[in-house]
């Protein structure tokens, strides 16, 4: 078990280039990292890494022992999944990397933390390409398609957007009843964090997408303002249908032109490429996709 543990902070100060940093992953301090890492290149007679006292990068035969210290830590990892029981209760801490809107996950986040109290939650909500691998998450959830050969990916479910608006917007205003109805509106959007560009309401009819130059009134990067607003009859605002559930069910908001909005939102939870998934990744995995669009 040694030998594994060395091999893992070996892979850690691969993966985050600093001794300091790796040990901040694995809980211990940069100086017993590095005193590894030498013991390890002693064992081994050749050097791992070229050091600097401004960086640090793999020698070529690093490199090789990595791609091979990755082999054996995943093999091994698919060897204790086998000899795990079905049935063993899952444990340990989870870290999920989620959307900004993520936010609004947290009813079906919760009753999996019910469900599962030996399962320690760690999440990280951010709207960042973040590399699943490299800094360690167990899980992310995104929407879109899969891009990265390294990953698993479930789909979680297709969604189609929600436009909405307040009772008491839609009796001063009136009520639209096509899409360009929605031009003599004030329309609350949301804005991408990461490209500034604001996200197109996925309007629809049967010969195609339209496209309609709608007013802007007011715009927010996170949905939660735009619930907000769209609540207190400040507009019309387009959100994905598990944002303004709760919202709609309560009368709060209600649908509007649901024959004219396509199927554009895609769930995927990702995971690490792995056959055998750890008990606590596949129940969280199982647990999304079960809950997640359940009515």
């Amino acid at each position: 078990m040694d030998k594994l543990g060395t091999l893992g902070i070996f892979i850690q100060v691969a993966e985050v280039g600093s001794f300091v940093a790796a040990g901040h992953r694995l809980g211990i301090s940069g100086s017993a990292v590095g005193k590894a890492i030498g013991r390890l290149e002693d064992e081994l007679g050749v050097r791992l890494f070229n050091r600097s006292t401004r960086s640090m990068a793999l020698t070529e035969e690093g490199s090789f022992f990595l791609e091979t210290c990755r082999r054996i830590q995943s093999e091994y990892e698919e060897a204790q999944s086998k000899l795990s029981s079905s049935q063993a209760v899952p444990r340990g801490q989870l870290r999920v990397s989620l959307p900004l809107a993520g936010m609004l996950l947290m009813p079906t986040l919760s009753a999996f933390m019910t469900a599962y109290p030996e399962i320690n939650l760690d999440l990280d909500f951010t709207d960042r390409l973040v590399d699943v691998i490299e800094e360690g998450f167990d899980a992310v959830i995104r929407t879109g398609e899969v891009r990265d050969t390294r990953l698993m990916s479930r789909k979680l479910g297709t969604f189609k957007y929600k436009v909405v608006a307040s009772p008491d917007y839609l009796k001063a205003h009136g009520h639209p009843k096509v899409p360009e109805d929605l031009l003599r509106h004030r329309c609350l959007h949301h804005r991408f964090a990461n490209s500034g560009r604001l996200e197109p309401w996925p309007l629809v009819r049967e010969e195609g997408e339209m496209k309609l130059d709608l007013p802007v009134t007011t715009v927010a990067s996170t949905l939660e303002p735009l619930i907000y607003l769209a609540e207190r009859s400040f507009g019309i605002t387009c959100l994905p249908p598990f944002a303004v559930a709760s919202e709609i069910a309560q009368g709060k908001l209600v649908s509007l032109l649901t024959d004219y909005l396509a199927d554009t939102g895609t769930f995927r939870v990702l995971w690490p490429t792995n056959r055998y998934l750890s008990p606590k990744v596949r129940a969280f995995v199982d647990h999304m996709a079960a809950n997640l669009f359940a009515e």
